[in-house]
């Protein structure tokens, strides 16, 4: 099956000398920076989109279910295009599509529309699985190859840092600016507070929108270095006779990276809805976004920590170790109340920090010719997201709290990979 390019080539540099690639480095990571600022945005705009149109917690969660529906079915066409047009040109388009997602918004608000808001972030998804399926293998090989894994974890902990600004953004621009935002969870609004309120987000999207252009704009016009030759794929030869299916790592990482999706969006997407009940922490949407902003900094600093440990310690100890340590707070989280459990799901977020990019790395190793094959497979199996609808039922069916169980499990399932299915073939 086709995969994305150039993952393999990470054993490889294309220029050598610091100064020819750090610039370009330093404008990739204002991609991941917006990918992940836009990405967490969805997390203040679901408990608005719940109010405005009355849903529940299936119909809510299925918002986010279309966004990571969009890593299945755009990976592998991405891939195609980045063959035929080359990364930086990717790159570009991939912003591109962004923006008119972006720009989706302002009529889904306007009319509003729960459909129309649905293939608004579908087509914002898309182009993030673009930059994501470019960008990821595009950053490993423009420097030194004994500094790639430095590298990727340096823009991944931009990506936090957008993670972590994003729920401020959007508690402002978005919760602060409406009334289902600023009153206590379970207030029925009118029908006229509720188009008020469906209108806030055509500003937010539209600075959106407005930043993605310019960034395309940069990057059009920026001397990216080339990648060269040792891009393409490995040649038939190369792989001949060797099968993906021997390496248990990459076996059992694909439902590891898919899994672990589920328990991230999960907590992330439903976490402003349960940190607002009166028994837990008894905010107001707007305040509880104060509160994502915790979580997702969590994240930032777990990714700077986990870099440091993984120096001195095996990668698969410190994804068994802070597997662990998830399970604990998510149980803490079910069974506990009041602010107990408020910040334990907060916790949640600087435990799973190292497991995506962790995972992923694992999961490749070893895989040598068939590394883009195998990185293809991982990057398709982000779309594990799109089953945070099951969680959403789950939270219909049973209550908020219990559902975190299904959180809980999906740490278990991280832990038995980092203990066994991590290791590779003798």
């Amino acid at each position: 099956m086709s995969a994305p390019v150039g993952a393999s080539a990470a054993t490889q540099s294309v220029p050598s000398g610091g100064g020819s690639y750090r610039p370009a480095l330093t404008l990739l990571a204002s991609l991941f920076f917006m990918w992940g600022f836009i990405t967490v945005i969805n997390n203040t705009l679901l408990p608005h989109l719940r109010s405005v149109f009355d849903l529940d917690y299936t119909q809510t969660t299925l918002i986010e279910s279309v966004w990571f529906i969009a890593y299945f079915f755009a990976s592998i066409p991405s891939a195609k295009l980045i063959e035929r047009v080359g990364y930086q040109k990717a790159l570009v388009i991939g912003l591109a599509i962004m923006a008119i997602g972006a720009l989706g918004m302002i009529p889904a608000a306007r009319l509003p529309s729960y459909g129309v808001t649905l293939v608004a972030l579908f087509v914002i998804a898309s182009g993030i699985t673009l930059l994501q399926v470019a960008a990821n293998p595009y950053v490993a090989v423009i420097g030194p190859s004994d500094s790639a894994s430095s590298r990727l974890n340096l823009v991944q902990a931009f990506n936090s840092v957008g993670t972590t600004l994003a729920p401020l953004f959007g508690g402002y621009l978005i919760l602060g600016r409406t009334t289902s935002g600023t009153v206590e969870a379970g207030t029925v609004l009118t029908q006229a507070e509720r188009l008020a309120d469906a209108q806030s987000v055509q500003l937010p999207y539209l600075i959106v929108a407005g930043v993605l252009v310019l960034l395309a704009i940069v990057i059009a016009r920026f001397p990216l270095p080339a990648m060269g030759q040792h891009t393409a794929r490995a040649d038939r030869e190369a792989r001949a006779g060797l099968s993906l299916w021997k390496h248990r790592n990459l076996v059992w990482g694909i439902p590891a990276i898919f899994i672990y999706l589920i328990a991230e969006i999960g907590v992330a997407n439903l976490f402003i809805n349960f940190v607002s009940q009166p028994e837990i922490g008894n905010t107001t949407h707007q305040e509880a976004s104060n509160y994502l902003f915790l979580l997702w900094g969590g994240m930032m600093v777990g990714r700077f920590a986990g870099s440091f440990l993984m120096r001195s310690i095996p990668a698969e100890t410190v994804l068994a170790w802070f597997s662990v340590g998830a399970f604990a707070v998510m149980i803490v989280t079910v069974f506990a109340s009041g602010p107990v459990a408020m910040w334990a799901l907060i916790l949640v977020g600087l435990f799973h920090s190292i497991m995506f990019p962790t995972i992923f790395t694992l999961g490749i190793r070893g895989l040598g010719p068939l590394t883009e094959e195998g990185s293809g497979l991982l990057i398709m199996a982000i779309a594990g997201g799109a089953l945070v609808v099951v969680h959403g039922w789950l939270a219909d069916i049973y209550g908020l709290q219990l559902s975190f169980l299904l959180t809980a499990a999906c740490e278990l399932y991280v832990l038995f990979y980092a203990l066994w299915g991590a290791k590779t073939p003798k």
